[in-house]
């Protein structure tokens, strides 16, 4: 009974300084206009883009950007950006890659591609670092 009393003397206070952190955040977003622009700045309106376009996304190349395309074209536009994850593809991995830089409306404003590479580095250098360093300490301690 005690823990409970505690939790819930706490949860109000808690509750108040993460609203008015949010509160506070929120002026200041708003008044710098070059944060929203550069957001805008890289988005792709897959109901519009072409598949030189759509080829900018990471880890989309000119076949999946050509079947977003033709999966348009059969379907209609998309209605809602998770409406991609119908072509074959694009699964939900994939998806919330893309995820940052989908829209269905607007304009396209991804000009260059964007690199997948940071993702796929780190994955494969975890997995490489254990490996190496394990047949290579039994080496020194034998020494």
């Amino acid at each position: 009974m005690t823990l409970q009393t505690f939790v819930r003397a706490l949860t109000l206070p808690v509750l108040g300084l993460a609203m008015s952190g949010v509160l506070a955040s929120a002026p200041a977003a708003a008044e710098t206009p070059a944060a929203p622009a550069a957001e805008k700045a890289r988005t792709v309106n897959i109901n519009q883009a072409s598949v030189k376009e759509l080829a900018n996304l990471p880890r989309v190349g000119e076949k999946l950007a050509e079947r977003i395309v033709a999966h348009r074209t059969d379907n209609g536009p998309f209605k809602r950006v998770e409406d991609l994850m119908a072509v074959k593809g694009v699964g939900d991995k994939m998806f919330e890659r893309l995820r940052p830089y989908l829209a269905t409306s607007g304009a396209t404003t991804l000009t260059e591609k964007v690199s997948s590479a940071k993702a796929k580095t780190s994955g494969k250098s975890k997995s490489k670092s254990p490996g190496a360093a394990t047949p290579a300490a039994p080496a020194a301690a034998g020494k």
